[in-house]
C-alpha cells in the first residue's frame, strides 16, 4: 500500500508539472492572461521558411558547341596558344607566369624541340623525372600497347592481373631486406599519402615528425607533411604533422665539422620526440637526399641516427625516394648512401616510369605487410595498380638495369662535380654547389655574399633575364632560385653533359651583370 501511495504521488506530481507547462507554454489565451503575456515562454513557433529563388541557367551539353577543329590534326601555333591563354590553368604559380612557355612539340634522347624548331637540353629532367629521356624504349611501346589493347582496366580492389604480380615481385627483387609488399599509386604525392596513413594505421599513433627543408607532395596531407614555403598554401586543417630542424639548416649551423652537426641534429630530434610524446610518434619521413631543396646529403651518421632513435621509440622510419629513387643519384636508391640503413617504408615515382606514365610505388617491410593480412588498409584509389601504367613501369625497370643507366649516372659524377667547380670558379654569383650521381645544384647568391632571395620569393628581378639567357642557349628545366638544379635524363652522354654546363656557362654571364657584380 505505501508502495501504491508513493506511486500516486509521483503520478500526481508528475501531473501538476505537466500542468503547469501547459499554463506557462501554452500559446492559447487564458484565463487571466493577455494576449501579450501569452508569448512570453510560450513554445517556439518558427518563421516559415521560403527557398531561395533560383537562378536557372542552361546546362544541357549541346553539341553544336563541339568544334570540328577537335577531329582535325592541323592546329597551328595561334590557335594552340588562344586556347592555351582561354583554358589552361596554372598549378603552384600564378597562370600568367605559363603564358609564353615553350610551346613543344616532339623529343629525342635528352631534347626537347619546340613547334619552331628549336631545340632546349632538357637540364633537369623537368620535374627530375624523365629519367630515360624522349626515345622511348620500344620494348616499353609495345608491352604498354599490349596491355591496353588486351586489358586496360582491373579496379585493384576487385581483380588481379598478371603484371601486377609481375611487378610486385620485381620491387621486392629490387629492394633490401625485407621490403615486401608493394602498393601502386598514380603518383608521388598519393604513395607519400598512403604512406602516412599506413604508418598511423600500423602504429595507432598520430603524429608525423618532418623536416623543414622538404618537400613531400601537393595533396592535404603531404603538403602539411612539407617542410618548404608550399606548405603555407594548404596546412590549414591538417594536424598532426610536426616540424624539426634539418642538420643542414639555411640560416645556422648544429656543428663546425658535418659529425658534430649531425649529432646535435639528432639530440635535438630526439629531444623533440621526448617533448612530442614517443608514443604519440607513428613515423620520421624524411627525404634520403633533400631535392628541391637544394639536393643535399645528409652528414655523416644523421640518417643512421633516425633509424636508430626509430628503432628506440618504435616509429615508422618512411624514406620518401620520389625524386632519388631509381638511379639518380648512381645508386638505384638514395638511402644506400647511408650504410646500414633500411627504412620501414619506401615511396618512389617519378623515375619508376621516366614519367612516360603517372604511377608511384609505395614499400614496407614484412611485419608492416603481415598487420595489413587481417586489418583493412584504410586507403585506396581507382588507379591504384593500374594495369597500363606498371606494365610500362615493369619494361622502365628492366630497361634501366639492361642498360645500367645507374652505372651511367655513378660514371658521370665526377663530370658533375668538374663542371660544378668551374662554374662556381668562374661565376662570382655561384657561391657553391653540390653533386651526387646524376643530381647536383649550385646555391646563386648576391654581391653580399648571401642567397640571391629566399625560396619563398618575391623573385629577385635578376631571375627573369636569367630564365630568358638560360632558354637563348636552349636549357630548359627546373630553375627556382636561390638553387640552379643540374639533373639530365640517365641517358645523357659525357659530351652532351659538358655541353649542358657550357651552356649554363654562358647564361650565368648575364645573372652575374644583373645581380650588379
Amino acid at each position: 500500500m505505501m508502495r501504491a501511495a508513493r506511486h500516486r504521488s509521483a503520478l500526481s506530481a508528475t501531473h501538476r508539472a505537466l500542468a503547469r507547462g501547459r499554463a506557462l507554454f501554452s500559446t492559447q489565451p487564458i484565463e487571466h492572461q493577455s494576449t501579450a503575456a501569452s508569448l512570453v515562454n510560450a513554445h517556439h513557433v518558427p518563421d516559415p521558411w521560403s527557398p531561395p529563388e533560383l537562378h536557372e541557367k542552361p546546362n544541357a551539353f549541346e553539341r553544336s558547341k563541339v568544334s570540328q577543329e577537335h577531329w582535325s590534326d592541323d592546329w597551328s601555333q595561334a590557335d594552340l596558344r588562344a586556347a592555351q591563354h582561354e583554358h589552361v590553368v596554372g598549378t603552384w604559380g600564378p597562370t600568367n607566369a605559363i603564358r609564353d612557355v615553350p610551346m613543344f612539340e616532339r623529343g629525342e634522347g635528352v631534347y626537347l624541340y619546340d613547334m619552331d624548331g628549336k631545340q632546349y637540353m632538357d637540364w633537369t629532367s623537368q620535374a627530375i623525372c624523365t629519367n630515360l629521356g624522349y626515345s622511348v624504349p620500344p620494348a616499353v611501346i609495345e608491352r604498354t600497347t599490349e596491355q591496353l589493347e588486351r586489358l586496360p582496366h582491373v579496379y585493384g580492389g576487385l581483380g588481379m592481373v598478371e603484371i601486377r604480380c609481375r611487378l610486385a615481385r620485381l620491387m621486392a627483387e629490387i629492394m633490401p631486406g625485407d621490403l615486401n609488399g608493394f602498393l601502386f599509386p598514380s603518383g608521388g604525392a598519393e604513395a607519400n599519402e598512403a604512406a602516412v596513413r599506413i604508418a598511423r594505421r600500423y602504429t595507432g599513433r598520430t603524429k608525423v615528425i618532418n623536416l623543414y627543408r622538404s618537400y613531400h607532395g601537393g595533396t592535404a596531407s603531404t603538403l602539411s607533411a612539407t617542410g618548404d614555403f608550399r606548405r603555407w598554401f594548404g596546412e590549414e586543417g591538417q594536424s598532426g604533422f610536426v616540424k624539426a630542424f634539418n642538420p643542414t639548416p639555411l640560416n645556422f649551423s648544429w656543428g663546425a665539422s658535418p659529425e658534430e652537426a649531425a649529432t646535435h641534429a639528432l639530440a635535438a630530434l630526439e629531444e623533440q620526440i621526448l617533448m612530442e610524446g614517443p608514443n604519440n610518434v607513428a613515423a620520421i619521413m624524411l627525404e634520403s637526399i633533400i631535392g628541391s631543396g637544394g639536393t643535399i646529403v645528409a652528414p655523416p651518421g644523421y640518417m643512421q641516427g633516425v633509424r636508430a632513435l626509430c628503432d628506440k621509440y618504435g616509429i615508422v622510419y618512411i624514406a620518401d625516394e620520389v625524386m632519388v629513387g631509381f638511379g639518380r643519384t648512381g645508386k638505384l636508391w638514395g638511402f644506400e648512401h647511408y650504410e646500414g640503413v633500411v627504412p620501414d617504408i619506401v615511396t618512389s615515382a617519378k623515375g619508376l616510369s621516366g614519367a612516360y606514365l603517372p604511377i608511384a610505388v609505395v614499400g614496407m617491410r614484412a611485419p608492416i605487410q603481415q598487420f595489413f593480412e587481417d586489418n583493412p588498409l584504410g586507403w585506396g584509389a581507382t588507379y591504384q595498380g593500374h594495369p597500363v601504367t606498371m606494365a610500362c613501369a615493369y619494361e622502365c625497370i628492366k630497361h634501366m638495369i639492361e642498360h645500367d643507366l645507374i652505372g651511367n649516372a655513378a660514371r658521370l659524377e665526377r663530370v658533375m662535380i668538374e663542371c660544378t667547380a668551374r662554374l662556381i670558379e668562374r661565376h662570382p654569383s655561384a657561391k657553391r654547389g653540390r653533386a651526387v650521381g646524376l643530381f647536383g645544384c649550385i646555391d646563386l647568391c648576391g654581391p653580399d655574399g648571401k642567397l640571391m632571395q629566399p625560396l619563398a620569393g618575391p623573385p629577385h628581378p635578376a631571375v627573369t633575364p636569367f630564365k630568358r639567357a638560360l632558354s637563348d642557349e636552349g636549357i630548359y628545366g627546373f630553375v627556382r632560385p636561390p638553387f640552379l638544379h643540374t639533373a639530365p635524363p640517365l641517358v645523357v652522354s659525357e659530351e652532351e653533359l659538358r655541353d649542358g654546363f657550357d651552356r649554363v656557362d654562358r647564361a650565368l654571364d648575364t645573372l652575374d651583370e644583373k645581380l650588379g657584380f
